[in-house]
């Protein structure tokens, strides 16, 4: 893992520039056949496919117009739904479509083809003029493939733009999140069964972060070989999302006696402007409590997309309550602990998901069972442990409604959603608040 790297990875000019470097290429492959090899041509490619020089140039400098033109439409639509993601769902939902490989691979091959028309015209020399050149042909086929691609661009934009089609994006972005720990659950130097032999003992070394910032991403390999190679034990000081400052302890490293350490932490961990959701759960979750916020919210008053999210969001929490409640603990190939991680509590996950949820749709009974629904999806994966976390949430929910005005017939619907969790989870149902039954009902 390298932090720069990561970066240069995750710029949206990346993709697009390599693109433009085979395009460069490409234009000078075509333009040295041209030169060196133009009577080989005749004996291989039929003449129908060659042009003349005037007729190449005719052609290439009006795909090159053509291409120009498709690239800055690209873009200008790229930041049109970058703006739409920003303002009707989340901020925090833009990177989902900076980190679209399709997207910047089309706004890519836009930009090579322009790459590759203009540097064919300066390429083309007075020289050849009256023999054939292949130049023409392959800027004709280039052009094919960018209306090709243009087609798809459209297509993949119109889906995108969709907010089911972000939400189930998003839950399965969280998903994978969570498979991330699954797959430290499934390694054989991994336990969460030793937290009583956890034991810390010898002289501190923190190892810090350079820059303010959120804790992206860790390489447990990484902080595992550093531990084995002081002989000592490592323990994450904070967990993946959290905000760190500049200089603040990130892991701390526990060794016999004071050690210099010279390991860059770029190599260890990963802190960055924004939050990520590849090691983070917790911020997928986020993203998607942000959109149904945004849609319950006056200005867009869209409760069934909410209602939607909601029920998606209790696929996402049924996954993470079946993490473990314990610490994971790495260890060398020689069995000793090493590294020591700890996650949200699914508790603390919870709450964090509906308090917002339960402030801003008190007022409306259809969200209210849309977060029962969401619990009782949660609750048909969850383990018996997280059931009572599940059931707690739904009391919570229940309390924050004791000054809502609700009509007879919204009570009896709501309390069949109450009885089908609390049925769900063991528990006894509870009654709903008799101040919430209308006056007037």
């Amino acid at each position: 893992m390298d932090r720069y790297w990561l970066k240069i990875k995750e710029s949206i000019w990346f993709i697009p520039t390599l693109y433009s470097l085979f395009s460069v290429v490409l234009a000078i492959i075509s333009s040295t056949i041209d030169h060196l090899f133009n009577q080989t041509l005749l004996l291989y490619v039929p003449p129908v496919f060659l042009t003349s020089v005037n007729l190449a140039q005719t052609i290439l400098g009006g795909l090159s117009a053509a291409l120009l033109t498709m690239t800055t439409f690209t873009f200008s639509t790229i930041m049109v739904v970058l703006i739409t993601y920003s303002s009707q769902f989340s901020p925090r939902t833009m990177k989902n479509l900076v980190r679209d490989p399709m997207v910047w691979r089309v706004l890519g091959v836009f930009m090579g083809g322009f790459i590759y028309t203009t540097l064919s015209l300066l390429f083309m020399q007075e020289s050849i003029t009256g023999e054939s050149v292949i130049s023409g042909l392959i800027g004709v086929l280039y052009a094919m493939v960018c209306l090709i691609f243009f087609a798809i661009f459209i297509h993949h934009i119109a889906q995108n733009i969709q907010v089911n089609t972000l939400i189930e994006k998003l839950k399965i972005e969280g998903i994978d999140a969570v498979g991330c720990y699954e797959t430290f659950l499934k390694r054989e130097d991994m336990t969460t069964q030793t937290n009583d032999n956890w034991t810390l003992r010898g002289t501190a070394n923190p190892i810090t972060a350079r820059s303010d910032g959120y804790l992206q991403l860790v390489d447990i390999e990484q902080l595992v070989a550093l531990a084995q190679k002081h002989k000592g034990k490592i323990e994450m000081n904070c967990y993946i999302g959290d905000f760190v400052q500049k200089n603040s302890p990130v892991v701390t490293l526990y060794t016999k006696d004071q050690i210099f350490l010279q390991e860059d932490d770029g190599k260890l961990f990963v802190v960055g402007r924004e939050r990520d959701t590849r090691q983070d759960p917790v911020f997928a979750i986020q993203k998607m409590v942000e959109v149904s916020l945004r849609a319950i919210s006056p200005g867009i008053n869209d409760p069934n997309t909410a209602i939607h999210n909601i029920h998606q969001l209790g696929r996402l929490l049924g996954s993470y309550s079946q993490l473990p409640r314990r610490d994971f603990i790495f260890m060398d190939e020689d069995k000793y602990l090493r590294v020591k991680m700890s996650i949200h509590s699914f508790e603390d996950v919870l709450y964090h998901t509906f308090h917002q949820l339960r402030h801003y749709g008190k007022s409306d009974i259809s969200v209210l069972c849309a977060i029962t629904d969401s619990l009782t999806m949660a609750a048909e994966l969850a383990p018996l442990e997280s059931k009572k976390d599940i059931w707690t949430i739904q009391l919570y929910v229940i309390e924050g409604m004791e000054n809502s005005d609700f009509h007879s017939l919204d009570r009896v619907f709501y309390q069949k959603k109450i009885d089908k969790l609390a049925n769900q989870v063991g528990e006894g149902s509870v009654d709903l608040p008799i101040q919430m039954i209308n006056e007037n009902s």
